[in-house]
């Protein structure tokens, strides 16, 4: 989720990224020190949790995390269109998001 989130800043046209961490991701990955070891810091706060907020690079790039469910893993705004990540395929498919959706799968044996 995090390394698609930080695949999308990369492109100009994008305005901003959002990460919307469940409690299960909030409790089992550390974001901030993932993100910093990226090159990203805090630049605010927001919330009850410790990694939610946003965070921004020195190419001003921002990653907004706000642990909050129905709105997609990763979601990022080009335009009026919206595109977003989410962890597997039936979730595209359970109901109707405008903009393009993209379904990530690690490329291991199994999948």
């Amino acid at each position: 989720m995090v390394a698609y989130a930080m695949h999308l800043p990369r492109d100009p046209l994008f305005k901003s990224v959002r990460i919307h961490p469940d409690d299960e991701h909030g409790k089992q990955f550390e974001f901030s020190g993932w993100l910093a070891r990226r090159g990203f810091s805090k630049a605010s706060s927001s919330g009850k949790t410790t990694y939610a907020g946003d965070c921004t690079d020195v190419e001003d790039r921002m990653i907004t995390i706000n642990p909050k469910s129905g709105l997609g893993d990763v979601v990022a705004g080009i335009g009026d269109r919206v595109k977003g990540l989410h962890e597997t395929v039936g979730r595209l498919m359970g109901k109707p998001h405008s903009g393009r959706q993209v379904a990530v799968v690690p490329c291991t044996d199994l999948t």
